[in-house]
C-alpha cells in the first residue's frame, strides 16, 4: 500500500512512517518542517528538526517539504495513496495564544484540506485530535493524593461533553477539526477517524516545557537541567508511546469504522508529573532538580481515556507500559546526546 503521513517528520509522524517503512509499505512524509514548538527548548532547534527527516529517508521513506495548508498541492500528493495519517498541526496552548492565525489556519483549514483530499480520492484518514478538547472543567471534580490527582469516574469516554471550562485557542481549533472530521463522515460518507490522544511519548520526541513533557523531563534530567514543573506536578495522564499510536492508526485503516475515538494509556497506564520524576530518578540513579512555577491558563490536571470504543471497533490496545517505554526513551536519549548538548541552556 502506499500511506501518506502530514507531518511526517514531526515525533508522532516519524512513528506511523517508521511503522509502515518496516512494513515494507511505500510511505510519503509531507511536512513543511517548522520550528514553532522547538524554539523553546535549550537544544538546536535546526538539529532537532532535521534529525527525524535524515532518518526517514535512511528507510525509504521519501520525504516532500510542503504545507497541509496549500489544498492544490496536497492534493496532488495523494493521488495514487491509499490511506492518509494526518499528523500535522500546531500543538500546543502557548503557541495559540501567542499566534492564534497560525494555530486557525494550521489546524482548522490544514485538517479541512486533508478530508477534502480524502473525500476527493475516495481513501481513508485518521487525524490527530486531542483530549484537551474536553476543556478542563474536571479539574474542579479532582481529589489530591500524595503524589497524583484521582477522579471519579477514573476514565472518560467519547461521550464526555467537550469544551467545558476555559477554551483557548487550540482548544477551538482542534474541536473544530474534530467537529469537520464527523461532518466528512456524515455528510459524504468519508471513512474518517479523529484520535482525541492523550500524552504521547517515545523516542524521537524533542520535548519542551509547554509539549512534549515525560521527553522533556527525561532529556533535562539526563543533561543535567533543571526541570520546569507548572502548578504542583500532581497532573495525571494515562501516556502511551508513539509506537502504540501508530498501530492505532493502521488498526483504523484495516477496521475503517468511521468516528471519534479517545487513544490513550487507559487505566492501567497512568503516570503523574511527580511519579515520572521519580521514576526518571530510579532510572538515572540520581536526584533532578527542579523547579516549581505557577499556574497555566487553560491546563487540564487529570486526564484517562477509557478506551473501550477503540477495543471494541478497531480491536486495538496498547502494549507498551509506562516503565518500558520511558527506559527505551532513556536509551534513546544517552544514543543521540550529542543532539542535546549544542547551544546555550535556558
Amino acid at each position: 500500500m502506499k500511506v501518506l503521513v502530514t507531518g511526517g517528520c514531526g515525533f508522532l509522524g516519524s512513528h506511523i512512517c517508521e511503522f509502515y517503512a518496516f512494513r515494507g509499505d511505500q510511505v510519503l512524509s509531507y511536512d513543511l518542517m517548522t520550528k514553532h514548538e522547538l524554539q523553546r527548548n535549550p537544544y538546536s532547534p535546526d538539529t532537532a528538526r532535521e534529525y527525524n527527516w535524515n532518518y526517514l529517508e535512511s528507510l525509504g521513506v521519501t520525504c516532500v517539504k510542503a504545507d497541509v495548508r496549500n489544498a492544490e498541492a496536497l492534493a496532488d500528493h495523494v493521488s495514487g495513496c491509499d490511506f492518509i495519517a494526518h499528523t500535522a498541526a500546531q500543538p500546543t496552548m502557548t503557541i495559540g495564544l501567542e499566534n492564534p492565525e497560525l494555530d486557525f489556519s494550521t489546524n482548522v483549514i490544514g485538517g479541512f484540506n486533508v478530508l477534502s483530499a480524502a473525500h476527493r480520492h475516495r481513501i481513508p484518514v485518521a487525524s490527530c485530535a486531542t483530549i484537551h478538547i474536553y476543556g478542563n472543567e474536571l479539574n474542579t471534580n479532582l481529589r489530591e493524593e500524595a503524589t497524583r490527582y484521582s477522579c471519579e469516574p477514573p476514565a472518560f469516554s467519547e461521550s464526555l461533553p467537550t469544551l467545558q471550562g476555559e477554551i483557548t485557542p487550540l482548544h477551538a481549533s482542534k474541536m473544530a477539526a474534530d467537529i469537520y472530521a464527523r461532518m466528512f463522515i456524515d455528510s459524504f460518507g468519508v471513512k474518517a477517524a479523529s484520535f482525541r490522544l492523550s500524552g504521547i511519548y517515545g523516542p524521537r520526541q524533542f520535548g519542551g516545557e509547554d509539549h512534549g513533557w515525560v521527553a522533556n523531563f527525561l532529556i533535562r534530567a539526563y543533561m543535567g537541567l533543571p526541570m520546569k514543573v507548572f502548578h504542583n506536578g500532581k497532573q495525571l495522564r494515562d501516556i502511551i508511546h508513539a509506537s502504540d499510536v501508530a498501530r492505532a492508526f493502521h488498526a483504523f485503516y484495516e477496521k475503517q469504522v468511521p468516528g471519534v475515538y479517545n487513544i490513550g494509556g487507559g487505566p492501567e497506564n497512568t503516570l503523574s508529573l511527580l511519579e515520572c520524576i521519580h521514576l526518571i530518578e530510579q532510572l538515572l540513579g540520581k536526584k533532578a532538580e527542579v523547579e516549581f512555577a505557577g499556574e497555566r491558563f487553560g491546563d487540564l490536571y487529570y486526564f484517562v481515556c477509557d478506551i473501550s470504543k477503540a477495543q471494541r471497533h478497531l480491536a486495538w490496545n496498547p502494549l507498551v507500559s509506562p516503565r518500558e517505554g520511558v527506559e527505551g526513551l532513556l536509551t534513546w536519549i544517552k544514543e543521540n546526546s550529542s543532539l542535546f548538548s549544542l547551544p546555550q541552556t535556558k
